[in-house]
Formats: C-alpha cells, sequence, structure tokens
C-alpha cells in the first residue's frame, strides 16, 4: 500500500521511528495525503500537535476544523516542508486505534518519492479546489460543536497533566488562542 509521511526535514530517504507522545517510537504514517501535509504545520513543538482535524460522516475526505477565526491560514500559511511517500505491505504497519488513515511501523521504511511544499496554505487551497479536503470554519460552527471540540482540548490537557507544565508549548498555545479552554481546565 501507498502511504504518505508529512516532515519539515528534507532529503530523508528512509523514515525512522521516532518517540512522539505515544508508548514507544513509531514511523506515523497515513493513507491520505491530505492528512500528512497537515504534518506540515504543527501550530505546537512536539512532542504535542495540533491537528484538529476529522472525517465527513461515511467518507475519507478530511474536515480541518477552525477552532478560532482563520486558524488553517494562520497555522499554514508560509509554512513549507516535504509530502514522503512510502510504500509498505500490511504486515509492515499497524492500524492506529483513533485515526483511520494512520498507519504505525516500528521498523524504518525506505521512502520511494518526496513532493517539495512551497506554501502549505497554498497546498491546502489546491485540496479543497479539487475536492479532497473541506474547512470546517470557525464562523459557520455552531456552540455544541465548538463545545465538542473544546471538551477535547481540556481532556487533552488533563490527560498530559498541563497543569504541571504550563509553559509548554501546547499549554501555551491554548492560553493564547483559546483562552476560554484554559480557564475551564484550571477551574476544575
Amino acid at each position: 500500500m501507498i502511504l504518505y509521511h508529512g516532515s519539515n526535514t528534507g532529503n530523508i530517504k528512509v523514515l525512522k521511528p521516532n518517540q512522539a507522545d505515544h508508548d514507544r517510537p513509531y514511523v506515523y504514517m497515513t493513507t491520505i495525503d491530505v492528512v500528512a501535509a497537515f504534518y506540515l504545520c504543527n501550530a505546537v513543538e512536539r512532542p504535542y500537535y495540533w491537528f484538529p482535524y476529522g472525517f465527513e460522516s461515511g467518507s475519507n475526505i478530511p474536515i480541518y476544523h477552525e477552532l478560532y477565526p482563520n486558524a488553517l491560514e494562520e497555522v499554514s500559511e508560509g509554512v513549507s516542508g516535504y509530502i514522503y511517500e512510502v510504500f509498505a505491505e500490511e504486515n509492515q504497519v499497524i492500524s492506529f486505534k483513533n485515526i483511520p488513515c494512520a498507519r504505525l511501523a516500528t521498523k524504518p521504511i525506505e521512502v520511494t518519492k518526496c513532493v517539495w511544499v512551497e506554501n502549505a496554505y497554498d497546498l491546502f487551497m489546491e485540496y479543497v479546489k479539487q475536492g479532497k479536503l473541506a474547512v470546517g470554519h470557525f464562523e459557520d460552527k455552531s456552540e455544541q460543536q465548538l463545545e465538542w471540540w473544546y471538551s477535547r482540548c481540556v481532556e487533552y490537557l488533563k490527560e498530559k497533566h498541563m497543569m504541571e507544565t504550563p509553559d509548554c508549548s501546547y499549554a501555551s498555545f491554548i492560553k493564547l488562542k483559546l483562552p476560554q479552554v484554559w480557564e475551564r481546565y484550571i477551574a476544575k
């Protein structure tokens, strides 16, 4: 199967497992090139991630959910990087629990192709034109939709015990962009 991996690092010939915020090092890949492109423009520093996306019901078209005005443009305009393509056998990868298009590998995988992305925002707008990406704009979201997303953020803050690391990149991002979420977190 063809899989994709987004990175800001160039000239990668072999994707090697790296430790993220999971139990062990993995090579993180996806079956959808659009999703790999999200990983070019992380709004927070690793090991944390900020990619509020999901899928239309019954579809494999990703939706980037803006949780504040102009979020997609803000995190992706002017960001460059690479989308790597690999070929992997089914027995070389495992599915990731909550993201149906995600695949993980515990062993290195050779890169078969690389595409340079000069501006991630331009790429996302091209994906939108092609019908490969939808954007759930902040101003179109109902209070109920925003509440669902904000609750997920609070859960993640709790899960990562960010009261103990209030200056980490994720907590700092939440305090800056979604202060009401941080206030809910510290009030509990």
